[in-house]
C-alpha cells in the first residue's frame, strides 16, 4: 500500500516507521525538515509539500500540533487537497476542533 504521513513529531514519526517496517511504500513531509531524515534513512520517500506527499498515496494519515496546522497541511496552498487522487483516504489524528474537521 502506498501510504503518506504529515507531520512526524513524538507520535508521528513512531507511527510512520512502523508503516513503513510492515512492508509499505511510505513517503513523508514535515515542516521541519530535518524530522524526514530518519524515516528517509529507513527507506521512505521524501515530498517537497503535503500535495506532493498525497499524489501517489492510497491512504494520506496526518498528524501535526493544532487546528490552524491542520487546516495548513491539509486544505492550504500545497496541502494534501491540491495532490490527492480521488479515491484517497485522508486520516487526520490532529488534536483539533470537530468544525475544522468538517471542514
Amino acid at each position: 500500500m502506498k501510504v503518506a504521513f504529515i507531520g512526524l513529531g513524538t507520535m508521528g514519526g513512531p507511527m510512520a516507521l512502523n508503516i513503513l517496517k510492515a512492508g509499505h511504500q511510505v513517503t513523508v513531509y514535515n515542516r521541519t525538515r530535518e524530522r524526514e531524515e530518519a524515516l528517509a534513512a529507513e527507506g521512505a520517500q521524501r515530498a517537497e509539500s503535503p500535495a506532493k506527499a498525497a499524489e501517489a498515496a492510497e491512504i494520506i494519515v496526518s498528524i501535526v500540533s493544532d487546528t490552524p496546522d491542520a487546516e495548513e497541511v491539509i486544505i492550504g496552498e500545497n496541502g494534501v487537497i491540491h495532490g490527492a487522487r480521488e479515491e484517497a483516504i485522508v486520516v487526520d489524528m490532529s488534536t483539533i476542533s470537530p468544525a475544522a474537521t468538517r471542514r
